[in-house]
């Protein structure tokens, strides 16, 4: 990434808005393009290196979900997704899918501007989060190989594919081993997420590294719920809930 002047794309259908974040973020530091639906993203990010992506969800052709589900399953790069819809359950689909953040229309531009800023920190190098790793800056769990410093995670040989937000979490239960984490001390160790007075983010997180790293995520065996105290990664798959 860029460190310097970030390469975004927007991704709105509504020329005046595409116009107005063009300006705005543009004024802020960052190179900033703008494509109208799905089919000119994948043309554009066929041709450039994109830092992050700030998505719409209400789109003509495929719709936000269905371009961020294509994004996540062949790119790490960020998502900030935008809906003109602000009910809950749109938000918390949109980090399952795997959205980095989650911003309802319509929005301050300082909202949108501070929000693609923490986003992009999350993701911008190894950052202690937590006590330090060991030495060798690797944790190994099952058949699992977590790189603190390369920021990969490998299953046998092959790479894992997680977003910032998925890594961070991860990283956070990997240095604190059999150790029982409420939802309030994760949002505290992951000093970079938004606190919301109703977020189910944590949640929504775990349920999407689950997917990753489990055996059976239904049943998991890594990051085990711990019922109304919150998780506890059990890097020996102890098993439960």
């Amino acid at each position: 990434m860029d460190t310097e002047n970030p390469h975004l794309l927007v991704v709105d259908d509504d020329p005046g808005l595409r116009e107005l974040l063009v300006e705005y973020l543009s004024g802020h530091g960052f190179r900033v393009a703008a494509v109208g639906d799905g089919a000119a993203m994948d043309r554009y990010l066929e041709a450039n290196s994109i830092d992050l992506v700030v998505l719409d969800l209400m789109l003509p052709g495929e719709d936000g979900l269905a371009l961020a589900r294509k994004l996540r399953a062949n790119t790490q790069i960020p998502i900030v997704m935008l809906s003109a819809r602000g009910d809950e359950i749109d938000r918390i689909v949109g980090l399952e899918v795997g959205a980095d953040d989650y911003l309802p229309k319509p929005f301050n531009p300082r909202e949108l501007l501070a929000r693609i800023r923490a986003v992009l920190r999350r993701g911008s190098g190894p950052k202690p989060v937590a006590p330090v790793a060991p030495d060798t800056g690797v944790i190994c769990f099952g058949s699992l190989r977590l790189d603190l410093r390369t920021h990969r995670l490998t299953k046998e040989g092959a790479d894992v594919a997680l977003t910032s937000g998925e890594f961070v979490l991860l990283q956070v239960f990997a240095e604190h081993p059999n150790r029982l984490l409420s939802r309030d001390q994760l949002m505290d160790l992951i000093k970079s997420i938004d606190r919301d007075p109703f977020d189910r983010s944590i949640d929504v997180r775990v349920t999407r590294l689950r997917r990753k790293i489990e055996p059976d995520p239904a049943n998991p065996v890594y990051i085990r719920t711990i019922w109304g105290k919150g998780y506890l990664f059990s890097p020996e798959g102890g098993g439960g809930a």
